[in-house]
């Protein structure tokens, strides 16, 4: 199911007039999501010149299918997809095909046929342009219209988490029960602090503690982007998933460009905290697979491969027949 927003000719620098929320409780449950999608993976190159690197794919799905999935499996319907100039096959993908389907139906090939229905069927997908990506909370800027005034999720495009430990839910609820921010932390080691938003942190109430089954709960006094080694507050790195409250929109419009110019949705959620909003975090201690970088990508390949019941115990095989040195190169044995 597909829509559209046209895109919003909007900024991300300026003042901002709406006071930030205070903490609440008992907020309405998030139900849409933004996928910030306007990148040019330019690490995939020359793979990415043509194909986004969102539709690369894993086994026989591509990365954001993974991800629309994710969110769909939350009870999130409503997906804005912040796309960028050559990436319209990304909105394709959850399309309608009829012409393949009725080949495939033709076929008897029902399995695949519904695989491919799955597709346009897993939640309304809109899009709108980013004219050129400055930075992640220039692109989440551009949701402001789309969202209504309501909590939302942020997906990035280039992560999701194992179908089994799921996250997301307990984001949402956490999310509905303070009514501010909520991350996702992983812990790192210390000397990779330097490429991530690090956060301060505190224990929280028991209550909310209870939220989550995704991993520990924490308070957020502080964040950071990206701070030299030895001077992070903790190991607590922030990671692609996001459930933000309508005034980070406000937020952003007083956000300075940081470095490279862009503007940092880092910094905008600072600010909210600075000014009372309630930040919790949620440590996940499930499986992140993170596809945002050439060597992520073949692992997460190869260990979904390794999973599947249908390719796993032949994949298997012949990855230790081919690390031991006794399985041709070029194909299964």
């Amino acid at each position: 199911m597909l829509g559209h927003t046209p895109s919003a000719d909007r900024t991300a620098g300026g003042a901002g007039g709406n006071a930030p929320d205070r903490p609440v409780t008992a907020a309405r449950r998030a139900t849409k999501a933004v996928i910030p999608a306007a990148g040019l993976a330019t690490r995939f190159l020359p793979a990415t010149k043509a194909v986004p690197k969102e539709l690369l794919p894993v086994v026989d799905r591509p990365v954001l299918q993974y991800i629309v999935e994710e969110a769909a499996s939350a009870s999130i319907n409503d997906i804005l997809l912040v796309t960028g100039r050559g990436k319209t096959s990304m909105v394709d993908h959850f399309d309608r095909n009829p012409y393949l389907e009725s080949r495939l139906e033709a076929k008897g090939d029902i399995a695949r046929l519904n695989a491919v229905r799955r597709t346009s069927e897993l939640a309304e997908i809109y899009t709108c342009r980013q004219g050129e990506p400055l930075g992640l909370g220039h692109a989440v800027s551009y949701a402001e219209s789309h969202v209504g005034g309501e909590p939302f999720a942020v997906l990035l495009a280039d992560e999701f988490c194992a179908e089994d430990e799921p996250l997301l839910p307990s984001m949402l609820d956490l999310q509905a029960q303070t009514g501010g921010i909520v991350l996702s932390f992983i812990e790192i080691p210390e000397d990779q602090v330097n490429r991530y938003g690090i956060a301060s942190v505190e224990e929280v109430d028991p209550s909310l503690a209870a939220v989550s089954d995704a991993g520990s709960v924490v308070k957020v006094t502080g964040l950071v982007e990206k701070p030299p080694v030895g001077e992070a507050p903790s190991n607590l790195a922030v990671v692609g998933r996001y459930v933000l409250p309508f005034s980070i929109f406000d937020a952003i419009r007083r956000t300075k460009p940081g470095s490279g110019g862009e503007i940092q949705l880092t910094d905008a959620m600072a600010i909210l905290l600075a000014e009372g909003t309630p930040v919790h975090g949620i440590v996940y201690r499930g499986h992140r697979y993170d596809t945002g970088i050439p060597l992520g990508y073949l692992q997460a390949t190869v260990q979904l491969a390794c999973e599947r019941e249908d390719l796993g115990p032949a994949f298997r095989q012949w990855l230790v027949d081919y690390l031991a040195g006794s399985s041709p190169a070029g194909g299964a044995s």
